[in-house]
């Protein structure tokens, strides 16, 4: 039996992906999922797994009717879904009336429930959010009931406000796969058997990292499982050098050639570190250029030298400003209270 495991696919949000691609982003949310959807049609995969978050919020029957359709182009492979916190069963959810293909299976119950396969000799349990925050731990407990020789359960959660869960119990569950969706960085708890697919693609700025699905495989010799890479851009953070020699030109150059390195089909945001020129005034909106930089932040420092500046005033207000912060640690909140109030009144002395 094989399978294809997603989750989070959030179609229809819109994500913030800077300057270059945020019109077009939430349309390569449906995109990246079509292409999955192409996967299972060329390999004739058995399930399409799908751990929650199909959707972004509450869908519109027009988006429902949109991925049904897409459910329905495939051949061969039936389709077992969950809804999530996002996605979640409102009392006025579109998901409660809509009519689905005869290949898509939802486990759309509150308590758990399951799709039996017989000709794949396969039993796929599931439940679903029915509001947005579930803080009990529903999946601590659960048992397969021995409906077939190969039981799967999809499961959405993992932290205190969404079904919290015990690893251990996990994996004494025994599920001969557990696919897990709502954490958006894929992960592996147990290899071969509990697995976070993460986000398809990720739509958050913190959703760093390469996002897929899961492909995977039970026989009677076990589960084979190994994540693949699928999005066509993720979110990457880097930190960027300053010296007191560096202007924002420089320091925009440092940039260019960084980004050039990583691709500029990704979306970044940049971290300026170190300590600059006190008469230096640099500008993060300038160092954005032509490149898709989400966010620039200027953490710099002037490069004072602090015990020159006391001796030097230490009868004054700037020595006793400078004195209330002395042997505080670089890069400390009272650090940079310390630069930023040094600047200010040096540059009230001009």
């Amino acid at each position: 039996m094989r399978f294809i495991h997603i989750a989070d696919v959030h179609l229809g949000a819109r994500p913030d992906a800077g300057p270059l691609y945020s019109r077009q982003r939430p349309r390569e949310l449906w995109e990246t999922f079509e292409h999955v959807l192409h996967i299972c049609e060329e390999e004739q995969t058995d399930l399409l797994l799908i751990a929650g978050d199909l959707f972004h919020r509450q869908p519109l029957v027009r988006e429902l009717k949109e991925v049904d359709y897409l459910f329905s182009e495939l051949t061969h492979t039936k389709v077992v879904l969950i809804a999530g916190n996002h996605d979640y069963i409102s009392a006025n959810s579109n998901y409660r009336t809509f009519q689905w293909s005869p290949n898509v299976f939802p486990l759309f119950g509150e308590k758990l429930q399951y799709a039996d396969f017989p000709e794949l000799r396969t039993a796929v349990y599931g439940l679903s959010y029915h509001s947005r925050e579930i803080p009990r731990p529903l999946y601590d407990g659960v048992r397969p009931a021995g409906a077939e020789q190969y039981e799967i359960l999809l499961a959405h959660g993992g932290d205190e406000k969404h079904i919290p869960f015990d690893r251990r119990r996990l994996e004494q569950s025994g599920f001969d796969y557990i696919a897990l969706g709502h954490i958006h960085k894929p992960q592996v708890f147990r290899k071969d058997q509990i697995i976070y697919a993460g986000a398809l693609e990720p739509v958050d700025k913190n959703d760093t990292g390469k996002h897929g699905y899961v492909k995977g495989g039970i026989t009677e010799e076990g589960v084979r499982a190994q994540w693949v890479p699928c999005a066509c851009r993720e979110y990457i953070h880097f930190e960027s050098a300053v010296g007191v020699e560096d202007t924002t030109g420089s320091v925009k150059k440092q940039i260019e050639k960084k980004i050039n390195e990583y691709g500029n089909e990704n979306i970044y945001k940049i971290v300026l570190v170190g300590k600059r020129n006190r008469d230096v005034l640099l500008d993060p909106e300038r160092m954005k250029g032509e490149k898709n930089i989400l966010e620039i932040i200027d953490r710099t420092s002037p490069a004072y030298d602090f015990e020159r500046l006391y001796e030097e005033n230490e009868d004054t207000i700037l020595g006793r400003y400078i004195g209330r912060f002395r042997g505080c640690r670089e890069g400390s909140v009272e650090y940079q209270a310390l630069c930023e109030g040094v600047e200010a009144l040096l540059g009230s002395r001009q």
